[in-house]
């Protein structure tokens, strides 16, 4: 039986989370035959993470992400357990980690933007951290036999940086909508409490841009509100002053702690979601209100562009002022766009099938 581990230590947080809460949810569902799966977590998901099948097993790991820890005593649990292939879903791996892996790089983003809260940090203790962030991508996308992406576009990206010497290792694959946003209905209470809004969906990292699209609302004449749906954390407090300086605190407003079910209720009942995103990998947010029939405003970027072609406005997000006609264009003209059968192409069920498929594809070439 051959023993497949998936790094899953960040099954509770945003974006990766999501990935790999899909991602074992599905392969939790599969005749795996002849494989074994073992779920790598940290101890509260260990917890309570509960799994069906049989062939797939939980270890729990104290390790976290970007430390001394993971670089060792993280590789010596994955050597105990003689792992056929190791699939790490994340930059920050165990460098000397030197059997069989596979690697998913959800985008380059930090390769390109400053992200995360380290980059307000002192500049220096920065500097030095992404030096460090880009070694051990280098490592793992030299090192890995094959690596999943979700986007032609990532892959593309890639290949611009690392040359196309890894072009025939990377596979992308498309991701879809959230099971549990599937699986829920919508909150109809909230009827009584919000009507008549935009919403944008996700973090408020520096590159998501939300600071221009604050600035580009508080432009347009509109009876409608723009609800920021997102985690009440250190970028958000920085935007609070922004909305507050710009007097914008009653039509720009934040709402965190959503349940699925009031997540629904914000995608089915939305004027329109707006994603000024600079930079994705993917773009969650804009395949699940598709799903919801959400019309769609966005950046022009090019993974915006693989996803949804024509089937949204898009807008320079560099540009306030063309974010802001953009919005108007939509309040004045109304246009439709056609979403149906949006999760016949974008569906982690196939993910997770197609991610089973590179793991049996590269098992059977070590026989």
């Amino acid at each position: 039986m051959k023993k497949i581990g998936i790094d899953a230590r960040l099954y509770s947080q945003t974006g990766i989370g999501t990935y790999l809460k899909n991602l074992i949810y599905y392969l939790d569902k599969k005749d795996l035959k002849d494989k074994l799966i073992y779920i790598y977590l940290m101890p509260e998901d260990y917890k309570n993470l509960t799994l069906k099948n049989k062939n797939i097993l939980k270890r729990k790991v104290y390790d976290r992400w970007h430390t001394v820890g993971e670089q060792f005593s993280f590789a010596i649990k994955l050597y105990q357990d003689n792992l056929d292939l190791m699939h790490f879903t994340y930059f920050s791996y165990p460098v000397f980690y030197f059997k069989k892996f596979i690697a998913t790089v959800h985008d380059v983003t930090p390769l390109l933007f400053k992200t995360g809260k380290a980059s307000t940090k002192n500049k220096f203790l920065y500097h030095i951290k992404h030096l460090f962030f880009r070694i051990i991508l280098r490592c793992q996308i030299m090192c890995a036999v094959k690596i999943i992406v979700p986007t032609n576009s990532v892959k593309k990206q890639l290949e611009e940086i690392y040359g196309n010497k890894i072009s025939k290792k990377t596979s992308f694959i498309y991701e879809g909508v959230n099971y549990q946003l599937l699986d829920s209905k919508e909150n109809k209470k909230l009827n009584k409490k919000f009507d008549n809004f935009f919403i944008y969906v996700g973090n408020f990292y520096p590159h998501k841009n939300i600071e221009k699209l604050i600035r580009a609302f508080a432009t347009v004449k509109t009876s409608s509100k723009l609800f920021l749906l997102g985690p009440n954390d250190f970028f958000k407090s920085r935007l609070v002053q922004l909305i507050n300086k710009l007097e914008q605190k009653n039509r720009i407003i934040f709402i965190n702690g959503l349940s699925m079910e009031d997540l629904v209720f914000f995608y089915k009942n939305a004027r329109a979601l707006i994603h000024p995103s600079i930079s994705e990998g993917f773009g969650l947010p804009l395949i699940e209100a598709s799903y919801f029939a959400c019309p769609i405003i966005a950046s022009n970027t090019p993974v915006f562009k693989e996803l949804l072609g024509t089937n949204y406005l898009s807008f320079d997000p560099n540009d306030v002022e063309d974010i802001a006609e953009k919005i108007n264009n939509f309040i004045d003209n109304k246009p439709k766009f056609n979403y149906t059968n949006i999760t016949d192409k974008y569906s982690f069920k196939k993910m997770a099938d197609e991610t089973l498929g590179i793991y049996q594809k590269v098992l059977s070439s070590m026989i």
